[in-house]
């Protein structure tokens, strides 16, 4: 398996605490219940910040729901902290934030054109191959591989439900398994039909997940990355 000490790592740490210089707002219900430019990112993880925001920029009656978190002490005292999952829509500026958690400054994703070869299979089955690919860069994650859908074969493919969000990236709009024989590997390939502008390269095109598949680049295997999808947890 690829450790990740093979692509950049997060440099923060659980605990670290820095300003955002964005106005963020939160809204359920169609009204806003929190509005400030004071926010502070805080890495509760050290994959990404939750927002942590003055108690006096939040709705009170929000700040009586259970899923909120005030600070009397210590580096947070005077702030407080809402459950992401807790309102219907996050913004930054005029921005709606999707993923389940802010972005965080120190992440960068880029979308690169390159040529090399690259195979995936499956048991043997050739489910795609190709030089014309898009390299899909994320902090703290392995290389994702985007192929034009000309080059994949999609008779052994089958459309499933499932969807994702990424703030980087934006909103799944399709998801793939493969049925190789009698034998159905879930949620093997995914695609963006309508992406983030920062990474509108991918737009359309299909992606599988190295940890599920065998991946052959420049006809050399390559090693199977090791992340939360490796054990089939969902995103």
């Amino acid at each position: 398996m690829l450790d990740s000490s093979r692509y950049p790592s997060h440099l923060s740490e659980a605990g670290f605490m820095q300003p955002c210089p964005r106005r963020i707002r939160a809204v359920r219900g169609g009204a806003t219940v929190l509005d400030t430019i004071r926010a502070f990112y805080v890495w509760e993880v050290p994959y990404y910040p939750a927002y942590y925001v003055p108690v006096e920029d939040v709705d009170a009656a929000e700040l009586a729901r259970p899923t909120a978190e005030t600070f009397e002490s210590g580096p947070f005292a005077g702030l407080a902290h809402l459950a992401w999952s807790s309102v219907d829509a996050w913004f930054e500026e005029d921005e709606e934030v999707f993923g389940g958690h802010p972005r965080s400054p120190y992440a960068r994703v880029d979308a690169i054109r390159s040529s090399r070869q690259i195979r995936v299979e499956i048991d043997g089955v050739v489910l795609a191959e190709s030089t014309a690919r898009v390299l899909l860069f994320e902090t703290g994650l392995p290389t994702r591989h985007y192929i034009q859908r000309t080059d994949v074969d999609f008779s052994a493919l089958e459309r499933t439900d499932t969807t994702t969000y990424c703030p980087y990236k934006g909103t799944t709009s399709d998801y793939w398994s493969a049925r190789i024989g009698d034998a159905l590997h879930e949620d093997v390939a995914w695609s963006y039909a309508y992406p983030s502008p920062q990474v509108l390269q991918i737009a359309g095109l299909v992606a599988f997940y190295d940890e599920k598949v065998d991946t052959f680049l420049d006809g050399i295997a390559a090693e199977r990355p090791w992340t939360k999808f490796s054990s089939g947890e969902d995103s």
